[in-house]
């Protein structure tokens, strides 16, 4: 990911004007200029590597003379003491910019880990691991990226990448004393053919609404897995099924 959309170089300066990089009085105070130096970022935990594009993109945002070069790739399978990437030049370039540098690249690894923490569970299932739009708020492009590196899929990147009907949608519509399948119905009449209609579904009642009414994705939420293994032989062929809530990776298997 070498090249990065214009919101991520946003992230980035807002992330060097959070820390003030360029009002650092330590090391203004005790790094004189001239001195050069190396910095090596290893890891200190397995698990799988994503950021380091977006760490060299920090280190070279802040000081365009550091020469930082990577020396593994996003998606690698990290060990105890493993050289992730190198960074030569200004001592006082390197210092202002480590930890900013870290922070990315060390929340974009813990997402690709622990994702891949529940791949590895479902392997040799038909289940995909899939995330969701909690986010934190400027991270999303860079959050989803992580999923992919830890082997896992994007759900919707934004509100507009599809229609996910959720029990608020059907509450709001309450007054005109329309249920989950009337909702469901008037989003497929009304989306482009181009867009896919998922709802969220709580009971067996739901599901059997959702399927009557055509539902493109049927998302099955905070149900058992007995309550998911009886939902799955009504559904058969005839939707996608998600699962969501209440999953752990003690769990995540029954469930795939």
């Amino acid at each position: 990911m070498s090249q990065f959309p214009p919101d991520v170089y946003a992230l980035i300066d807002a992330s060097i004007a959070e820390d003030q990089t360029f009002n650092d009085p330590t090391t203004q105070a005790v790094v004189p200029p001239e001195i050069q130096g190396t910095g090596w970022l290893r890891a200190k935990a397995t698990g799988v590597l994503a950021g380091v594009d977006v760490a060299i993109a920090v280190f070279q945002r802040i000081d365009p003379t550091l020469d930082a070069k990577a020396i593994l790739q996003d998606g690698s399978a990290l060990c105890v003491g493993d050289d992730i990437a190198v960074v030569r030049g200004s001592a006082a370039g390197i210092l202002r910019a480590e930890r900013i540098a870290l922070n990315f690249m060390q929340r974009m690894s813990g997402i690709a880990s622990d994702t891949n923490r529940y791949v590895e569970a479902v392997r040799g299932l038909k289940a995909r691991i899939v995330d969701t739009r909690k986010t934190a708020p400027g991270h999303r492009f860079l959050d989803k990226y992580s999923v992919r590196m830890g082997g896992g899929y994007n759900h919707r990147l934004n509100l507009a990448d599809g229609i996910l009907i959720k029990d608020n949608h059907i509450q709001a519509n309450a007054f005109r004393e329309m249920g989950l399948k009337e909702v469901i119905q008037l989003a497929l009449a009304r989306a482009s053919h181009t867009i896919k209609v998922e709802v969220e579904v709580e009971d067996m009642e739901q599901v059997n609404a959702a399927l009557e009414a055509g539902a493109h994705i049927i998302m099955l939420d905070n149900m058992s897995v007995s309550e998911m293994a009886e939902a799955m032989k009504v559904i058969g062929d005839k939707a996608i099924v998600e699962a969501s809530g209440g999953i752990t990776y003690d769990t995540v298997r029954a469930v795939g």
